[in-house]
């Protein structure tokens, strides 16, 4: 098994927040709130090639908080963690 994973091109890897059960107060939240589909950027690739041959980089960071689309993005789990790999460009 691969210990890491370095995306390629305009691809991102993203961690996904699991979002809080409950309040800081001790009030439980509904199974609804649980769908945030928001993450960190882990890693990001170098970029993507214009027609022109231009590097076109990608505009987030290492860091970054994202949020994923409902249906987009490739799954992948490495241990016991949930990442989602994406493609993303800013021009």
């Amino acid at each position: 098994m691969a210990k890491r994973l370095i995306p390629a091109l305009n691809r991102i890897l993203v961690e996904k927040i699991a979002p809080p059960s409950k309040t800081s107060a001790g009030i439980l939240l509904p199974e609804k709130t649980a769908k945030l589909n928001s993450g960190k950027v882990i890693a990001v690739g170098p970029g993507a090639r214009g027609k022109d041959g231009n590097l076109i980089p990608v505009c987030v960071k290492e860091g970054d908080v994202v949020l994923l689309p409902e249906y987009g993005g490739t799954e992948v789990k490495l241990g016991d963690k949930e990442y989602v790999s994406s493609p993303f460009l800013c021009k």
